[in-house]
């Protein structure tokens, strides 16, 4: 090697950073040609053994230093630019000549290494390979640069960047080639070792800066980049900056994926999406090439190294619940032609399966997903996501189950939920999806087109087909995640819950479901909140072992098993159980009734008389003859009760507003038993000025009505009291009970013989317009997308408040419809009683002097017969006042 060691190469290897950059400025030529004689001439003599030391570690440096320069220099004088100042350009072609002539002065070097048999390794080349990516890395950042940097000067020498960057590109290809072909094995030492780590990363860095360059370019450094990363795993695993290089496939994952939304929408907009021949498409295609490639170079890094990236979870989280709210049925995903739609699916969604089935071993992961704490705009991304998990979980072995199925178990654990009560969470705040509705594919079935499916429905085919794969030893969790569910304050989630429950009860064993009828009928015997509950669960098609269990276990003939029986759908039971269920609750009504009265009337027994009413009402329900025995035992109930309701007392005392609601919804089944006095004081104890539920429960009674005619002699105190009745609650400007109005309303003008009815309950004529445009369907002002959807989510957050208030205070809700416990002093049984007929009889004459008076649209004059009854009346008030004693 002495011919090597001219007195002018050791000088070039003895120049210092600040002697480059002045020889540089002086003359710049002189050196890049030593630089070419040194590659071409000089280089081809020397042994590969000897390439690193006699060479590459003198000169290869220098070079690096030297390029860097040429590129500081380049951007210190682009500011006095211009056409004008030749010179300047002169200078700047020339320095961008010289990078030109250094590039290739290295490729010459790779081809060089290239040309020997032997195959080479670090220590051969290792001061190559730093020097290379470093002159990279600056040439590729300038050309990215380049439009700032030259700024309307671009053209002057735009030539020479193109071919910068072409001789870069090739620069680069040939390294990789270079470098791919070295092996390391298991004894390779730690300078090797970090030698290839140095390698990786720099290419890392490289990757961020080529992104926005050229499609082809980034890929294949990636593609070279988790090679070398696999290739050499055992060795590197434990060096690589293994959150860098994922969050960067996660960012360039993110960058292709929004990019091809982004051009899919303007291609709609431009009315080219059928265009496939298209610029536009051709671009489209190629980045949602690099979005799959991506995505699935993500999925494959995770697999190999999932244990070194638990750090990283929150990260993988985020791209998944982003990457899946921009595809329906999100609210917030764009609508996109359904060719491109498709493709983008194949590119992201599809990999996004993979990427689940990848984390789910990782605890981290599962602890970050199953935490209460959900991101607000993300819930409907969540709870597929949630899904998504239920059918993979079928493969995964028993610890990974344990993970996602049990919950948290220990305080030190970081909290999570059981994976079936995070689904059920995730559901509830979905309100706005469920309400608009969103849909989903739903199940394929044999010779059936598939069809779309809501929210609910796609969740309960999930959740029932998970729990049919459910090893036995979960069911506990289950069944504490279904109870408690079934009994929160959101409707729609207790309900997905009780059809889980049904599914989980009937696909079991005869046992299983014995236990879950028991356990659910446990529930509603002992706890007051489980108002949920009624008429979702208990009997279905339960066999008759299990009718007379339940029957045995909760018998109906003990007051205490009431709450139980209000809930069974009695038209279930067999001829053998029903009859002697229906006659137990029939009893115990009554003698509920035969206390209160035996008890003076007293305020404080009301709650029983309501329980009594309740599995009263579901006794009724299911009567298909009015001739029936409890049909007929249920008219005499009521009738006492409706006798014993007095309008005062019940504005001044909530539960006996419970029970005139409960007497109203049986009055309203038993409608066409109900003598017309009973009819006359419904009509009195209807009042406009009461709680929503009752005004409720009233308008189900006034619709009822229809189906019986009056009868002349009581036409004229009822009638009236409809029209009058009707009129005030259509005249409501609440929209909620003004539309259960309109049906009631609708309902008894459908199938009632008095018409005048009708026409008097409409005599003003907002009103009249109002019923009009509801029966012809009419639509005052049609609601556009966007703002239905506003609408929808300010009512979300109300109604989220209203169930949490309700779950956070359950003690003060289940209050308001009992007694205040600080009420006024109760009146004596004997006062009590003067008191409701004397109310009762005012009522009464009130209601008649406005028939008189014509206050409720009466023009009718009254009978000739009601002068001699008043004079009756008063005869009967005199002989009152005269008989009490002094």
């Amino acid at each position: 090697m002495s011919q090597t060691n001219t007195p002018l190469l050791d000088e070039v290897a003895q120049w210092s950073q600040e002697t480059c950059r002045q020889k540089l400025k002086s003359n710049y030529d002189d050196y890049t040609r030593i630089l070419k004689v040194i590659t071409d001439m000089f280089l081809p003599h020397i042994d590969l053994s000897e390439l690193e030391d006699e060479c590459f570690s003198k000169i290869v440096p220098k070079v690096g230093t030297m390029f860097e320069s040429m590129v500081k220099e380049l951007v210190d004088q682009v500011g006095g630019l211009s056409s004008q100042n030749t010179e300047l350009v002169a200078l700047l072609r020339s320095i961008l000549q010289a990078m030109v002539q250094i590039i290739d002065a290295l490729s010459t070097c790779v081809r060089h290494i290239g040309t020997f048999e032997e195959v080479p390794d670090f220590y051969a080349i290792r001061s190559l390979p730093p020097c290379i990516m470093k002159v990279l890395s600056e040439t590729f950042q300038h050309c990215k640069e380049s439009e700032v940097v030259y700024c309307g000067r671009l053209s002057l020498v735009a030539d020479l960047l193109q071919g910068l960057f072409k001789e870069a590109y090739s620069l680069q290809k040939g390294l990789l080639e270079l470098i791919d072909r070295i092996s390391l094995d298991s004894s390779a030492a730690e300078e090797e070792i970090s030698d290839i780590v140095t390698v990786i990363h720099n290419m890392l860095d490289i990757c961020s800066i080529i992104s926005n360059l050229d499609i082809a370019l980034h890929a294949n450094t990636w593609k070279f980049l988790i090679k070398q990363s696999l290739k050499y795993q055992s060795l590197v695993e434990e060096h690589l900056h293994h959150g860098d290089i994922s969050n960067s496939l996660c960012d360039n994952l993110l960058v292709s994926f929004n990019n091809c939304v982004e051009l899919a929408e303007q291609m709609k907009h431009a009315g080219l999406q059928e265009a496939t021949q298209s610029p536009e498409y051709k671009l489209f295609q190629k980045t949602a090439k690099m979005c799959r490639f991506f995505a699935n170079t993500l999925v494959h890094y995770i697999k190999e190294f999932k244990f070194f990236l638990t750090k990283y979870c929150n990260c993988y989280h985020q791209l998944y619940l982003q990457i899946i709210s921009k595809f329906p049925p999100s609210l917030c995903a764009p609508t996109l032609p359904s060719a491109l739609s498709e493709e983008l699916k194949a590119a992201a969604l599809v990999p996004m399966d993979a990427l689940l089935l990848q984390l789910l071993p990782l605890r981290p992961f599962v602890e970050l997903v199953l935490q209460n704490d959900l991101p607000p705009d993300h819930e409907l991304p969540q709870c597929l996501m949630l899904v998504s998990v239920l059918g993979q979980l079928a493969s995964q072995p028993e610890e990974v189950l344990q993970l996602w199925y049990t919950g948290s178990q220990f305080s030190e654990e970081t909290p999570r939920l059981p994976l079936y009560q995070a689904l059920f969470t995730s559901f509830r705040r979905c309100c706005t999806e469920r309400r608009v509705p969103v849909l989903l594919p739903g199940v394929m079935m044999k010779g059936q087109a598939q069809v779309l499916v809501t929210l609910h429905n796609h969740i309960c085919v999930q959740l029932c087909a998970s729990v049919a794969a459910l090893p036995p030893v979960y069911f506990p969790v289950l069944e504490r995640c279904l109870v408690d569910t079934v009994l929160q304050t959101d409707t729609q989630t207790a309900l997905l819950a009780t059809d889980v429950w049904c599914f989980t009860a009937r696909y079991g064993t005869a046992e299983l479901c014995l236990h879950h009828v028991l356990l659910v009928a446990q529930l509603v015997g002992r706890d007051q909140h489980t108002k949920q509950l009624r008429e979702r669960f208990l009997i279905f098609r339960m066999i008759l072992f299990f009718q007379m269990e339940l029957a045995a276990s909760f018998p109906p003939s003990e007051v205490e098993n009431l709450p139980v029986w209000r809930h069974v759908l009695l038209r279930a039971l067999s001829q053998d159980a029903r009859p002697s269920v229906e006659a137990d609750i029939v009893g115990l009504t009554q003698k509920a009734l035969t206390d209160w009265q035996n008890g003076g009337y007293k305020l404080g027994q009301v709650d029983k008389v309501n329980v009594a009413l309740l599995s009263l009402l579901a006794v009724v329900r299911v009567q298909s003859s009015p001739e029936e025995q409890c049909v007929l035992s249920a008219m005499r109930i009521i009738t006492q009760l409706w006798l014993r309701m007095s309008p005062d007392q019940v504005q001044t005392h909530p539960v006996l507003q419970s029970t005139l609601q409960l007497l109203l919804s049986i009055s309203a089944i038993l409608v066409k038993n109900i003598e017309p006095q009973v009819i006359f004081q419904v009509s009195c104890q209807s009042s406009t000025k009461c709680a929503d539920q009752l005004l409720l429960a009233a308008l189900e009674f006034l619709s009822s009505l229809g189906k019986i005619f009056v009868p002349l002699n009581s036409q004229n105190q009822i009638l009236p009291r409809l029209s009058s009745l009707f009129g005030v609650l259509l005249a409501d400007g609440a929209w909620l009970l003004q539309q259960h109005t309109l049906e009631a309303f609708s309902q008894f003008a459908e199938i009632t013989n008095h018409e005048e009815v009708i026409s008097q309950s409409l005599s003003v004529e907002d009103t009249k317009t109002k019923v009009v445009n509801y029966l012809s369907k009419t639509i005052n002002a049609q609601e556009d997308v966007e703002s239905r959807l506003r609408r929808l989510q300010l009512e979300t957050a109300v109604i989220e408040q209203h169930n949490e208030r309700l779950e956070m205070n359950k003690e003060n809700a289940s209050n308001k419809l009992s007694p205040c416990p600080k009420r006024a002093r109760q009146e004596t049984g004997a006062e009590e009683e003067y008191s409701r007929y004397v109310q009762t009889a005012e009522s009464a004459l009130k209601a008649l002097q406005a028939l008189t008076e014509g206050k409720d649209n009466n023009t009718a004059p009254p009978p000739q017969w009601l002068e001699p009854r008043l004079q009756e009346l008063q005869t009967l008030i005199t002989h009152i006042r005269s008989s009490r004693p002094s």
